[in-house]
C-alpha cells in the first residue's frame, strides 16, 4: 500500500517493488524492495528529474532523514529523490539470522546470498527505474559501497544514467580482497596514531581495557562476548568525522570500582554492544569480503589472513611490551561469528561464502574507458575505508571522471559536509567547477 506523509519541508511517499531474486531467472523467485520517495514541499507537484541514492555498506538501509538533513536539502532543490533500501536491508525483504533459515541449511543460505552484491543491486535499479521515472534516466548518488554499485552501473547499464556522483566509493577494478586489506592495515595504523596524538591519555586506557579482557571473560548484556580482539575492532569509528572524539569519550568511562575490584562499567558495555553488534546489518558481515570477489580465487577470510602479516596488531604481543594498542577498522573476522549472537547461527554460511570460487567480475574496464556519462567523485585524502591510491587508479580508468581530492572530510563527508559536498560534485558533472 502506498502511503504519503509529511515532515518539515518535505513530502514522502513509500514505494514498494517486486524484483527477481536472480535477474537471470526473471520468472523465478521474487523479493520485495522498499524505497522512500522524497520531494520538497514547494515542488511536490512539479515534474522533476530523479536522483536515486545508494547507501554505503553493504548491508545498510538508506538513511532515515528527518526533513532535509545532510546532503538531502541540496538534492531536493532540483530532484525528486529515491532513498532505496538495497535488497536484504531496511524495509526490503530482510536477510538475517531469523529469515535465512527459510532458505534451508547453510549451503542454500550461501547460494541465496550470492545475489546480494553490487551487480544485483544495479539490476534492481534498472528494473524499478521505468516504474519510477517513466523510463527516463536518472542521476545516481553512491556513498561508499554505493559508489562501488555506481561503478558497476557505469559498467553494465550506463544508458540508465544522466549523471553519477560518488562519495568515498571508487573501488579498485581488479584488486583481490587480499590487496584491499594489505592496503588497509597501514591506513588503519595511521588513523590510530593520529587518535593517540590527539588523545595521548587513551594509550594507557586502551591497554588497560585490553589487559582486562585478556584476563576476564566478559559477556555484554546482549550476549556479545567481548574479547580483546573485539575491543580492537571499535577502531572502525576512526574513519568518521567525529570518530576519534567518540572513541575517546568511550574509553574515559570504561572502568568503575566495585566490591570485587575494577570492572567495565554498565555505561561502557551498553555503548560498546551498540557499536559492535551486527543485529541491524548482518549482511555487512556476511558479504563484506564477497564485494571484492571477481574471479575463481576465494576470499577465504582475507582480513584475518592479511592481519597476520602485520604483527603490530597482535594484542598479546603489544601488551607484553609497552607500545600502544592498535585498533582495527573495516575488517570482518571469523571470530565475529562466535562473539556476536546475531551472527552465531550464520557461522557455517559465512564459511561457505568465504570458500566460494565462482565469483564473477563486477566491473567492465573497456566500457568504463569509453564512458560517456558525466561522473564526479569525492576522494578523501586518507580515507580509512577505501584506499585512496586504488580510487585514483580507477578514476584514471573511467573516461571523463572528475575527482575532488580533499582532506577536509573523512569518509562520511557527504553527511558531515552537508549540502556543500553534493553541490561541488554536481557542479563537476556539469563542467561548472
Amino acid at each position: 500500500m502506498t502511503a504519503t506523509y509529511r515532515q518539515p519541508g518535505v513530502v514522502l511517499t513509500d514505494r514498494h517493488f517486486t524484483v527477481p531474486l536472480d535477474h537471470d531467472a526473471p520468472t523465478g523467485e521474487t523479493i520485495e524492495l522498499y524505497a522512500r520517495e522524497v520531494v520538497a514541499s514547494d515542488k511536490a507537484h512539479q515534474d522533476l528529474p530523479w536522483l536515486v541514492y545508494l547507501q554505503g555498506g553493504p548491508g545498510f538501509g538508506a538513511n532515515r532523514f528527518v526533513g532535509k538533513g545532510a546532503w538531502l536539502g541540496r538534492a531536493l532543490k532540483e530532484y525528486r529523490v529515491l532513498l532505496l533500501d538495497q535488497r536484504g536491508t531496511g524495509h526490503s525483504t530482510p536477510a538475517n539470522r531469523q529469515t535465512l533459515p527459510l532458505r534451508g541449511g547453510p549451503a542454500a543460505q550461501a547460494d541465496y546470498l550470492t545475489h546480494f552484491r553490487a551487480d544485483a543491486i544495479v539490476r534492481d535499479c534498472e528494473a524499478i527505474r521505468p516504474e519510477v521515472t517513466g523510463g527516463a534516466p536518472w542521476t545516481v548518488l553512491g556513498q561508499s559501497f554505493g559508489g562501488f554499485c555506481t561503478v558497476n552501473y557505469l559498467s553494465t547499464a550506463p544508458e540508465g544514467l544522466t549523471a553519477a556522483v560518488i562519495t568515498g566509493g571508487l573501488p579498485s577494478l581488479d584488486a583481490h580482497a587480499d590487496d584491499v586489506y594489505r592496503a588497509a592495515f597501514p591506513r588503519i595504523e595511521r588513523k590510530v596514531a593520529a587518535h593517540y596524538a590527539r588523545y595521548p591519555q587513551d594509550v594507557e586506557r586502551a591497554r588497560s581495557i585490553a589487559d582486562h579482557l585478556l584476563a576476564n571473560d566478559v559477556v555484554l548484556p546482549n550476549g556479545y562476548r567481548l574479547t580483546a580482539e573485539a575491543f580492537q575492532s571499535l577502531g572502525i569509528v576512526l574513519g568518521g568525522s567525529e570518530g576519534s572524539h567518540r572513541l575517546h569519550y568511550l574509553l574515559e568511562d570504561a572502568f568503575v570500582r566495585t566490591p570485587q575490584g575494577p570492572a567495565l562499567s554498565d555505561a561502557f558495555q551498553e555503548e560498546v554492544q551498540g557499536l559492535l553488534s551486527y543485529a541491524s546489518h548482518p549482511l555487512y558481515a556476511l558479504v563484506h569480503e564477497a564485494i571484492y570477489g571477481q574471479d575463481a580465487r576465494p576470499t577465504a577470510w582475507s582480513a584475518e589472513r592479511v592481519r597476520a602479516e602485520f604483527p603490530q596488531f597482535d594484542v598479546a604481543k603489544t601488551l607484553a611490551g609497552d607500545g600502544p594498542l592498535l585498533f582495527t577498522g573495516e575488517t570482518i573476522h571469523p571470530w565475529m561469528f562466535d562473539c556476536d549472537p546475531s551472527l552465531r547461527p550464520l557461522r557455517e554460511t559465512a564459511e561457505l561464502l568465504a570458500a566460494r570460487t565462482d565469483w564473477t567480475p563486477l566491473y567492465d574496464s573497456a566500457r568504463l574507458a569509453a564512458n560517456e556519462v558525466p561522473v564526479a567523485a569525492a576522494v578523501y585524502h586518507d580515507d580509512m575505508y577505501v584506499d585512496t591510491a586504488h580510487s585514483l587508479a580507477t578514476a584514471r580508468a573511467v573516461r571523463g571522471l572528475r575527482t575532488w581530492v580533499t582532506d577536509e572530510f573523512e569518509h562520511d563527508g557527504v553527511r558531515a559536509g552537508g549540502p556543500r559536498v553534493l553541490d561541488r560534485l554536481l557542479a563537476l558533472t556539469r563542467d561548472e567547477a
